[in-house]
């Protein structure tokens, strides 16, 4: 009895992970993944809010780039952050890479991420192959 692949991880060259994940994998044409704010050495990028919100859309960007695919495939997208005055920063950067129709989408204001130097983390959930 063979065994069915179930999903398929996105090769990327964003930094390895020492823990058990990977950036993204894809499913039954859907691309599942979620997005930090580190640089290419695993580091949580400085400069606040701002710079933090651009690293993690630039690492979302690479992430679908490296499936074959761009911002137009993301579907939803869920918001977190540590402080809810980061929600206006964090839309106006999230702006400069969606287009109409944007993608379906949830903040949440959390009390901390993984990294206690994060401030956002995105989830994402984008359409493959199609």
């Amino acid at each position: 009895m063979s065994q069915s692949i179930k999903k398929t991880a996105v090769k990327t060259d964003l930094y390895a992970s020492k823990a058990p994940l990977e950036w993204a994998v894809v499913s039954n044409g859907t691309l599942y993944t979620a997005q930090i704010p580190i640089d290419e050495n695993g580091v949580v990028v400085e400069g606040g809010i701002e710079a933090q919100a651009r690293q993690t859309m630039e690492n979302l960007k690479h992430t679908l780039s490296c499936a074959g695919e761009d911002m137009d495939s993301v579907v939803q997208a869920l918001i977190y952050v540590t402080d809810r005055a980061y929600l206006a920063t964090v839309n106006k950067i999230y702006a400069e890479y969606f287009t109409a129709p944007y993608p379906n989408r949830a903040a949440v204001v959390v009390a901390g991420l993984a990294r206690e130097e994060m401030l956002v983390e995105l989830v994402v959930y984008a359409n493959v192959g199609q």
